[in-house]
C-alpha cells in the first residue's frame, strides 16, 4: 500500500514544528514527509509500522524517523473510545539540521544518529526517560527556549546508547512513487500554485479521480474541505507577508496570496484569524512600538517581543497543518 504525504507546515518565526495529538487522529495512517520526526508515545498500547518493521509499542516508545521514511503508529483502543493525549512529536527539516550543523560544529555529534533515522531508530528506555520532560515542556515553549530544549533533545540523542535500528538495511524508501499516488500529486500541486487559481476539477484531474471521488479522498486526508484547506495556507501567507513587509498595501497581498477581490480577503482574514488584516498590522506595530518604549529601545528585546507576538498572532488555529 503506497503511504500518504503529510504535509508538515513549520510556523512563521520557528525552525521546527512541536505538536500533540490524541486518539484517534485523522493523520493516524501509514504516512511519509520529507521532514524528520522524533515520536514520543505518552498512552496506548499497539503496534507500529516503520518501513518494513512492524513491531509492539508501550508508552514511553521513543523513534526518530528520517526524510521519508514512511511510518504510522495503530493503537489497540476499544472501538469509539478515545484519548486525549497519546503522543508529542517534533519534527524538522533536512535544510534546518544541516544549517545548525554548519553554524555549530558540535552538533556533528547528531550526525550518525540521522543517518540511522533513514531505517528508523528505536531509543532506549533510559534515554526516552531522560527525554520525555523535555519533550513535554517542549510543547508550550517559546522564543529561544525552545531553541535550548531543542540542544538538550538532541545532546541526549547523540550519547544515547542502547538504540537500534528498525527497517532492513535493503528498505528503500521511494518517494517519487510514493508521489505518484493521486492524492500526493494534488497536494503537491497545491503546495506549488498556492497563489494561482485551480478548483476541484483541475485537482480531480491531475489525482486521476472524478470530482466526487477526489473531494471525499480529500476530506479524509486532511480533515477539511479544499476550500478550507486553500484558505488557511493562503491566510497564514498573508501573515507572513504582513510582518515582513510594512510596506506592502493589503490591498496588494490580497492579490498575491491569491485573492482576486478584497472584500472576499477581508471576510477570510477575519475568519481564520479573528481580526482584519489591517487590524493585525496595527496590533503588530503598536505591539512594536510598545517593546521599544518599555525595553529603551534596545533592539534584542524588541525582537524577543516581536517574536513572541507573530508566534501567538499567526499561528494557523491548530499546532500545525498535517495531511
Amino acid at each position: 500500500m503506497e503511504p500518504d504525504l503529510e504535509v508538515v507546515q513549520i510556523r512563521p518565526g520557528e525552525s521546527f514544528a512541536a505538536w500533540s495529538h490524541g486518539y484517534p487522529y485523522r493523520t493516524v495512517r501509514w504516512h511519509f514527509h520529507p521532514e524528520y520526526e522524533l515520536h514520543l508515545v505518552v498512552a496506548t498500547t499497539g503496534r507500529y509500522f516503520v518501513g518494513d518493521y512492524i513491531g509492539e509499542f508501550t508508552p514511553g516508545n521513543l523513534v526518530l524517523t528520517g526524510p521519508n521514511l514512511p511510518h504510522n503508529w495503530v493503537s489497540d483502543i476499544p472501538r469509539d473510545t478515545s484519548v486525549p493525549l497519546r503522543c508529542r512529536i517534533i519534527q524538522f527539516s533536512e535544510e534546518f539540521i544541516s544549517g545548525a550543523i554548519r553554524a555549530f560544529p558540535e552538533l556533528t555529534a547528531l550526525a550518525p544518529v540521522l543517518e540511522s533515522s533513514r531505517r528508523g531508530v528505536l531509543f532506549s528506555e533510559e534515554t526516552s526517560r531522560q527525554l520525555e520532560p523535555l519533550m513535554e515542556e517542549m510543547m508550550q515553549a517559546q522564543g529561544v527556549r525552545r531553541v535550548e530544549l531543542f540542544m538538550l533533545i538532541a545532546g541526549l540523542l547523540s550519547r544515547a546508547q542502547g538504540s537500534r535500528m528498525l527497517a532492513s538495511a535493503s528498505y528503500l524508501p521511494d518517494p517519487s512513487g510514493y508521489m505518484s499516488a493521486g492524492i500526493n500529486k494534488a497536494l503537491a500541486y497545491i503546495r506549488e500554485n498556492l497563489t494561482r487559481p485551480f478548483n476541484e476539477a483541475d485537482l480531480a484531474a491531475i489525482a486521476g479521480q472524478s470530482t466526487s471521488a477526489f473531494s471525499r479522498a480529500f476530506r479524509q486526508h486532511t480533515g477539511m474541505s479544499l476550500v478550507q484547506y486553500v484558505k488557511r495556507l493562503r491566510i497564514n501567507l498573508a501573515c507572513q507577508i504582513l510582518m515582513s513587509d510594512e510596506q506592502a498595501s493589503i490591498t496588494s497581498i490580497c492579490y498575491e496570496v491569491g485573492y482576486n477581490n478584497l472584500s472576499n480577503f477581508n471576510r477570510q482574514f477575519l475568519a481564520e484569524k479573528g481580526m482584519t488584516p489591517s487590524r493585525f498590522r496595527r496590533l503588530l506595530l503598536d505591539n512594536i512600538n510598545t517593546a521599544k518604549a518599555a525595553n529603551g529601545g534596545f533592539r534584542d528585546e524588541h525582537t524577543n517581543h516581536h517574536q513572541t507576538y507573530r508566534e501567538r498572532a499567526c499561528a494557523p488555529k491548530r499546532e500545525s497543518i498535517l495531511l
